[in-house]
């Protein structure tokens, strides 16, 4: 379903037009661990990037053309099995370039194919990106622009993609409702991911909504307040 409709924290009148949104996008949970694929798109020119698709490829094509979409880009937040395993067969049945992430989740990347053998996912294959992604840059789709945001700790590669206009951020496994990523993996890092949210994601705006990587949208303002793991209050006691 499309994600956007004026924002519920919205305090003027509710009556009043609204500014058209530059950005369109529709979540689609995909493998058997049910990872938010994000188709997001360019609401004037209908070009679309597939961010993280994790498998059922075949599926996100169907829906680029139920949306009457060109794909112009591949994003990937990271280089694990459920983001990225249905990257490969994605570039090779459209042609269009990978963006991300960072560099250095290569090792995770290369080890798509194993992990998909173990986790029973057997198309699952790496890949080499077209362009690997560093914090500050950006990323274009049709007329639009996302900044990279570099958010280590759950793996030390991870970028998030923010759109500022549209106050919307895919933040992949770095935060969910009511949680965070996991950083029990190699190369994970607790403190690293704690910095990641609140000095990188929370300077962004309370009203940012945000896709995580598994699991219900959330704002960033609801974390702050409700998070068990970093809402203000929690660690303002640590």
């Amino acid at each position: 379903m499309e994600i956007y409709a004026p924002n519920p924290d919205h305090r003027g009148d509710m009556n009043a037009p609204q500014p058209p949104l530059p950005i369109r996008a529709l979540v689609a949970p995909v493998t058997p661990l049910q990872q938010n694929c994000t188709i997001v798109w360019c609401a004037r020119t209908k070009k679309a990037a597939v961010i993280d698709p994790g498998g059922e490829v075949p599926r996100l094509l169907a829906a680029l053309k139920e949306q009457d979409l060109t794909l112009e880009k591949i994003w990937i937040t990271h280089g694990h099995l459920d983001h990225a395993g249905g990257t490969a067969a994605l570039k090779e049945a459209t042609a269009v370039p990978i963006e991300g992430p960072h560099p250095d989740d290569q090792f995770w990347i290369d080890d798509i194919g194993a992990s998909g053998a173990k986790w029973g996912m057997p198309d699952a294959r790496g890949f080499t990106p077209d362009r690997w992604l560093g914090d500050g840059d950006t990323v274009t789709l049709g007329e639009t622009e996302f900044e990279v945001i570099h958010c280590p700790g759950h793996t030390p590669g991870h970028v998030v993609f923010f759109h500022r206009q549209a106050r919307f951020a895919q933040v992949g496994d770095v935060l969910f409702q009511g949680s965070i990523g996991r950083t029990d993996f190699p190369r994970g890092n607790h403190q690293q991911l704690i910095d990641s949210i609140t000095r990188k994601l929370w300077p962004l705006g309370d009203d940012v909504r945000f896709v995580p990587g598994h699991g219900p949208m959330s704002t960033f303002g609801q974390e702050r307040r409700t998070n068990p793991f970093v809402a203000d209050e929690v660690l303002a006691d640590q």
